[in-house]
């Protein structure tokens, strides 16, 4: 324990010298800079259009004292790019890092910089409409008190969520109450599908996402000119307390329409783009249409690095062509869940026709390239957006990439394999370390090579040599360190926020190792709306056969206050569970569901049994030793390391 110890010590100490920009990083940046189109003034002049006011605290706390959001922390975004950032991104960041309450039309409001996304108001007649009501509760409550101090103290007549992702819906016990929308005095839309994407996304693989979420926001990092720049899409989410209210009703078809204290709606269903269950809404009598979060700053991603199932650019592209064709003529103004709105409606369509095309020639020449045989990785080193594409701001890769999003779109249609046999069954990352390490002679040459690459500024290639040699002498403090340096100057040079997160987050554990987390605390909003299919799912993909060995577990489990019923069988190194089946002659668990789940997660079954909160009928003993039987995923696992 001393020795790891005392190796995080040396290399956070070593690694704090390296925290600067090299030769190579300054010389492109000054290329980046010179590529720009920086005539292009057009989102400076629509982030800062209709500002209003500003919060008038420096933090917004939750109700125990923790800071949840900090609007000081992107202070330092004044002035010309440092070397150490892609002088696009920081120009990116310096507008998303414009908050406060802005107008947007005669009756349209928006709330930005208090969140990674936005919160819309539209006035009602009598109230007002929320759109997206962000992350968590704390920054909701906050940006409706700032919307309220000019629009007045109006009832929230109707929350739309845009899709289901949760910094569109996290915040909204911050702007209404359960009891609200059961008196039916606020109604909650969102498109069809919502729930069940909204709370299960996460559930089967939410460690492994949770922890890569980690690296593609940089959450360890602190923001500056060393480290993280924002999120691409948005400044960073808030850490505040997430909530989920159910919708009461819900959009199933495109031309559905709806009048909401005295507001029209138009909306428009396009699942499977950026979140399952999407809707954009286009307001007739207002001439305003919101496009969710099918188009945004920057480009979107095909396949989210913190992992996803992959989007289809195609049907991307094709849902916006229906938006420009149904809603283009007729609207003004645009606006959209994160950054800010396009103001003409020349402007408008310009600006979706433009972003359109951006992901079908993605779709498009990624497909053209893989039927001529290319593969993955040749193909995101060739497909490139036309230049008439690629210099409008809002194409450029602050949050995906091109890079990334060819690959996405090879894997939607190809898979992982590229055809290579060589790759058809390769070893894995330390044993392929090993015997690179050793046929390159040995660690102090890989070393070298690693060393001779960093000081040409050849980093991509230096991390690839030096990650070999991490992984098989894990303890090796000068690959570490030097790995550690390659990565945090390809950070520097990213031009996409989440890549420079995902470089100086692998930095960071390089240099000082994982920073210990608990397993986060689940909503509890979202834990009572999740079925009980999906935590039985769940509970499957945590059993470890060789814990269960030869044993088999057959049981039937009971949720009275839900009226549900499962039979469960363990065996051969699987869970299946059907609802709605009895199996005769297996015990009968009966519990409420909060106290049965509670008792797995915390290990504290016999204890629960013993105090009557989970009572099982039938033979016991048939059930010894089920607890022992799943693993506790590690909310640290290793990535940079093996």
């Amino acid at each position: 324990m001393r020795i790891v110890t005392a190796l995080a010590l040396v290399l956070a100490l070593a690694g704090s010298a390296y925290a600067q920009a090299t030769d190579a990083t300054r010389a492109a940046q000054a290329a980046a800079q010179q590529s720009l189109p920086w005539a292009d003034r057009e989102d400076e002049a629509f982030a800062t259009r209709g500002f209003i006011a500003a919060w008038d605290q420096p933090q917004i706390r939750a109700a125990d004292g923790r800071v949840v959001w900090d609007f000081t922390a992107y202070n330092f975004l004044q002035g010309p790019a440092p070397e150490t950032v892609n002088p696009s991104l920081w120009r990116h960041a310096g507008l998303l890092a414009r908050a406060g309450l802005f107008q947007v039309s005669e009756r349209v409001y928006q709330v930005r910089g208090f969140d990674a996304s936005n919160m819309t108001i539209v006035v009602g007649d009598s109230g007002l409409i929320l759109i997206d009501p962000l992350t968590s509760m704390e920054v909701a409550q906050a940006a409706l008190t700032l919307a309220r101090r000019t629009l007045g103290d109006r009832p929230v007549r109707a929350v739309i969520y845009t899709h289901s992702h949760v910094d569109h819906f996290g915040g909204v016990r911050g702007v209404v109450t359960p009891e609200q929308v059961a008196s039916g005095a606020v109604q909650i839309i969102a498109p069809e599908g919502f729930m069940e994407h909204a709370v299960t996304e996460n559930v089967i693989a939410g460690n492994a996402m949770g922890r890569r979420a980690l690296y593609q926001f940089g959450a360890n990092l602190t923001p500056g000119p060393e480290g993280q720049m924002t999120s691409g899409i948005g400044l960073t989410v808030s850490a505040g307390t997430f909530t989920l209210i159910p919708p009461t009703h819900s959009i199933t078809q495109t031309g559905e329409t709806l009048t909401i204290d005295g507001v029209r709606m138009e909306f428009q269903l396009t699942p499977e783009t950026e979140a399952p269950s999407e809707m954009n809404i286009f307001f007739p009598d207002l001439r305003v249409l919101c496009l969710a979060e099918n188009a945004n700053a920057t480009m979107h991603n095909i396949l989210t690095p913190r992992g996803a199932l992959v989007r289809d650019a195609k049907a991307w592209a094709d849902y916006l062509t229906e938006s420009l064709r149904r809603y283009g003529a007729q609207s003004d103004v645009m606006i959209t869940s994160h950054a800010w709105p396009r103001f003409g409606g020349e402007r408008v369509r310009d600006f979706i026709a433009s972003h359109r095309d951006a992901y079908k020639y993605l779709h498009d020449q990624t497909v053209r390239l893989m039927n001529a045989g290319f593969t993955d990785r040749e193909i995101a080193e060739q497909v490139r957006l036309p230049e008439p594409l690629a210099s409008r701001w809002f194409n450029r890769g602050y949050y995906g990439t091109m890079m990334h999003n060819s690959r996405a779109v090879y894997q939607r249609y190809m898979g992982w394999y590229d055809a290579n046999p060589a790759n058809l069954n390769p070893l894995p990352p330390v044993e392929e370390g090993v015997r690179f390490v050793r046929a390159m002679g040995g660690g102090e040459r890989v070393l070298a090579e690693g060393q001779r690459a960093y000081d040409e500024g050849d980093y991509r290639w230096a991390a690839r040599v030096l990650n070999h040699l991490v992984f098989a002498e894990p303890e090796n403090m000068a690959a570490r360190r030097l790995l550690a340096q390659a990565h945090r100057q390809m950070g520097f040079q990213a031009e996409s926020a989440i890549w420079r997160n995902m470089y100086l987050m692998g930095a960071t554990e390089l240099e000082q190792g994982v920073a210990p987390r608990i397993n986060p605390q689940q909503s509890a909003d979202l834990v009572a709306a999740t079925p009980t299919s999906y935590i039985l799912d769940l509970l499957a993909v945590r059993l470890n056969p060789e814990r269960l060995g030869a044993r088999r577990f057959a049981f039937n489990l009971v949720f009275p206050e839900r009226n549900e019923a499962f039979a469960v069988t363990i065996a051969n190194g699987v869970l299946v569970h059907e609802a709605g089946v009895t199996l005769s002659d297996a015990p009968t668990v009966t519990a409420a569901r909060g106290a049965f789940l509670q008792a797995m997660a915390t290990g504290t079954m016999t204890q629960a049994v013993l105090a009557g909160r989970v009572r099982i009928a039938g033979n016991r003993r048939a059930l010894q030793g089920l607890g022992d039987v799943f693993d506790t995923p590690d909310p640290n696992f290793a990535i940079v390391t093996p």
